[in-house]
Formats: structure tokens, sequence, C-alpha cells
């Protein structure tokens, strides 16, 4: 288990593009994919290719295969990269590099120093390794980044990641992983950003957006049409534990010692494949807060909210949710997908105006076709009920260090995403897209009865964006960007950059080493 950062879409595009046309099988609903799963499933394409698919395919090929197991050291330059491989273990060690730049010309003000922000750089640092020995795997990655201006709040209503935010503009993410592989699975000891849930504009039950966390992973397929992954995790609550904290004073002064509550996540997802292609997945997921591990979390195979009402008898539960995901390639050339999340379900509400707090998503992606090869169009719509992923006790709110688990709009929300790509030659994409999303009043932050609430009775912020994007992977990790955004963002101030609001043209580009 040795995962793949979701940041290369490129290879993933093209795993789903190969399911789409029939070539392969695959069940895309929880991600990163490990490095192995991509290859086998690269080398599972037998089927007939088009000319840039097979030059594609030779290209990634060479990028997530073995080599020679020779017991030297070398250096490659696709992917750009050294290893060391022989029969029974391997190192790999590649740098993580990035710089983009960005022009708004008319860029807005900032509502509280008055100062228009027209240029915006972003860049990463770091290094990874990964390896194994015999059937441990292994890895490790450290990133530094920053964001001038910063993009990558936890209240902003973006899909950019964000952290510890240091300085107004920069924080730092440390990832890495153990783990261990049978013939039918996987457990593996990790700090990473899962991603589950079927889409192209962001998934609504885990999307990846907040910062990674340490969680135990357990994967399991013993049979063909039926998997499971379980995970079991150590979430940061950024709500201060006044027991556990304390006053110290030394030379340096006096201070007080804050502590946050403990905070976890435990969460399994199964998979079944009636008819070839067709995946139907299913599963639930708990936040709770306790002074220690509470075992009855750690069965990968519980219901977690009938759990839950027994540990928690007489008093306030736990935060509980429950999802499905239907992902169809059963039809060439068109991946047909949807997915409904759960966080609260009462059966009495569905004969009464009240609604029950639900997220769901549905869309398709199809192209390909023999009359106008390399192109696909995607549309896609989110539509999220007020409080979804809200919770009235903050700590088993569902977050992490501030920032949502789920769907990057939050709750209360709405949004249409169309994007049509164009793939013209190996590992290069043109994208021309559009999206218009919206988002109610945050009813959480003012109180007051959370059943009866009017789904975006009011529209307090709105971005309606349209976008040209280029890449090119020029060697294995290493891709060049280029991008045109139009924006039209009105409503609270609070839930957006403030030099992108109102009217606005972003023209930005830059090279990327490593995701």
């Amino acid at each position: 288990m040795i995962p793949e950062p979701v940041g290369d879409e490129a290879v993933y595009l093209f795993l789903d593009e190969l399911a789409a046309d029939g070539v392969i099988t695959l069940n895309g609903v929880v991600k990163p994919y490990s490095r192995l799963i991509i290859r086998q499933k690269l080398e599972e394409a037998k089927g007939p290719l088009t000319p840039r698919q097979q030059k594609e395919l030779d290209f990634w090929l060479n990028i997530y295969s073995d080599g020679e197991p020779d017991g030297k050291f070398k250096l490659l330059f696709s992917p750009a990269s050294a290893y060391y491989r022989d029969s029974l273990f391997s190192v790999t060690v590649s740098p993580i590099l990035g710089l983009t730049a960005g022009l708004t010309p008319n860029a807005s003000e900032d509502w509280l120093t008055g100062v228009a922000q027209k240029k915006t750089i972003t860049w990463k640092n770091g290094a990874k390794i990964y390896g194994n020995y015999r059937n441990w795997a292994f890895f490790a990655a450290l990133q530094d980044n920053h964001q001038d201006p910063l993009l990558g709040s936890a209240l902003y209503l973006t899909r950019e990641r964000g952290g510890h935010i240091k300085n107004g503009t920069d924080f730092s993410e440390m990832t890495g992983g153990i783990s261990y592989q049978w013939k039918w699975g996987d457990i593996a000891f990790l700090k990473d950003s899962p991603v589950w849930g079927s889409g192209y504009a962001g998934t609504n039950i885990l999307s990846g957006r907040a910062p990674s966390f340490m969680h135990i992973r357990l994967h399991l397929k013993p049979v063909e049409w039926g998997e499971m992954t379980w995970i079991h995790g150590w979430l940061v609550s950024m709500v201060v534990d006044s027991t556990r904290s304390y006053w110290i004073s030394n030379a340096y002064g006096t201070e007080y010692r804050e502590h946050y509550r403990r905070k976890y996540i435990a969460a399994n997802i199964f998979t079944f494949t009636p008819v070839d292609r067709l995946h139907i997945s299913a599963g639930n997921s708990v936040i709770w807060s306790d002074s220690r591990i509470t075992p009855y979390y750690l069965m990968p195979i519980f219901f977690y909210k009938s759990v839950d009402h027994g540990v928690n008898s007489g008093i306030s539960n736990s935060n509980s949710q429950m999802f499905l995901d239907i992902s169809s390639n059963n039809i060439r050339h068109l991946h047909l997908y949807g997915t409904l999340f759960i966080d609260e379900l009462s059966t009495a509400r569905f004969t009464t105006p009240d609604y029950n707090f639900f997220s769901w998503k549905g869309g398709f992606r199809a192209g390909n076709f023999s009359f106008l090869p390399n192109t696909w169009l995607t549309a896609e719509c989110t539509f999220t009920y007020p409080l979804t992923f809200q919770h009235y006790v903050t700590v088993t709110t569902f977050e992490n260090q501030g920032y949502n688990l789920g769907h990057w709009l939050r709750d209360n929300s709405r949004s249409w995403y169309f994007a049509l790509d164009w793939r013209p030659v190996r590992a290069a994409g043109v994208r021309l897209w559009h999206e218009r999303s919206e988002r109610g009043p945050d009813y959480q932050s003012v109180g007051g009865s959370r059943l009866g609430l009017p789904y975006l009775g009011t529209i307090e912020w709105t971005n309606i964006a349209t976008g040209m994007e280029m890449s090119y992977m020029i060697t294995g990790g290493v891709q060049a960007r280029a991008s045109l955004t139009l924006r039209d963002v009105t409503g609270n101030r609070f839930w957006y950059p403030s030099h992108l609001y109102g009217r606005t043209t972003t023209l930005s580009g830059g090279v990327v080493w490593g995701f």
C-alpha cells in the first residue's frame, strides 16, 4: 500500500478512460490507489487501444514498472527519481517541487487592508521516499507549501488544500506510512488523506481536502465480486480540553499549555459487483470524542450508529453517517455515477415537509467515441441540505483541523459542473469547464431549531466560474500547467479569497515536479 497522490490527475483520468472504454475493470470509489494497483490495471489493458492510448499506456507502464532487480543505484529521467532495487528490497527517492504564478489584473481590493492582490504565487518543496521489503512497504513525504495570497483557508469554499497556516501564507505537511500485503488484502498504518466517493469535481463522502490524518487502513478483497475498506483515524478537534490543559512557569515566563479534546473517526465501505463493471458501494462512519479509544469502533464490519446507541445509552450520541455510491461502466464510453451521503435519517420525515440531512451527487462522463476520439464531456451536480456535515457538539463535527471532511462546498449548498476535455497526445490535456456554486445561510453559526430549515431559502454566496486549463506531463511526475479563469463571486466575504471577489480574470502557469 504505497498510495499515489490523487493530485497526479493524469494517471487517474487515464485509468478512468480505460474503464469507460471497457478495456479494464476499475472500482474507483476509494482513493488514492496504490502504485501496485495502478501497475496491475495498466498491465490488464490488453484490449484494442487507439494509437494515442497505446503511447500513453507505454508511458505509464514505464513509470510504474519495477525495473530489473540488479542491486545497483540508478538515476532515472522518467520518472525523475533515484532508486535502488534487488530481489528483496527496493527504495526510490524523488523531489517535490512546484511553482505557479498568477496574474489577476482586475483583482478586488482586500476588504480589510484595501490592497488589491493582483499577483499571486504558490510554491511547494520537499521530497518523498518509498520502497518495500518482501511484502512490507513504506513511504514518507514532506512538503512545505506557500500560498500568497492564501487560497487554502478552512473557511474558504474552494478545493485548495490547507493545514496549520503559518505567517498567513505557509503550511507544511508530513505524510507516510508502513503496510503489509498478502494475496487478498493489505493493512497499513499511515498518515494520508483518503478520498471516498465518485466524482470529477469533488467527492462528498471523504473529499481529501482536509489535512491528512493518522489512521489504520484495512483493505480486503477475498473474492472478485466483493471488497471492503475500513479505517480508524485520529483527528485534530481544535477544541481545547480544559481538564488536560495547565499552566507552566520557568525562566522564559508563564504560559498556559493547551491540549485539544481527543477526536476519532471510524469508517467502512463495502463494494459489491453483481455484474461486470457495475460497482455498488455502501458504508458508514462515526465521529466520536472520548478520553481513550473505544474498542467498539475498532470492529471493521459494524454498523456504528447502532453501536453508538448502546455505548452512549441515555446520553448524547456521537456523530454517525451512512453513504451509498453506485458507479457504472456498463455502457461503453460512458461512466454513470451517483453518491448519497446521509448525516441523519428519520423515516418519520418521509411523510412531512421536513427533510433528512442528505448530500447527494450525480453525473456522467462520456467520450472517446470513434466519430470524436480523445474528447470527453462531463456533467455533474451536487446538492447538500442544511446542517449535513455539521453537528451541534463542536468536537464531533465532520471535520479535521477545522476543515470539512465532506464536500468542499459544505452544507446548504448546490453546484453544477460541466467540462469538455480533449487529450490530443500522450499525457497532455486541454479542458474547458464551467461551474456554478451556491451556498445558503450557515445555520450552525446562528443556532436555533435544527429542523424545518429552508434549503437555500436565501443565497448567501455565489461563484460562477468559467475556465480553460492546459497540462502536459513532460516525464513521470513532472507536469507543466497553464490556466485562464473568469469568475463572478458575490456574497459572504469570509467564504472566499478576498482578492478574487467580484468579476475577475486570472491567468496562471507553472511547473510541478512531484505530487
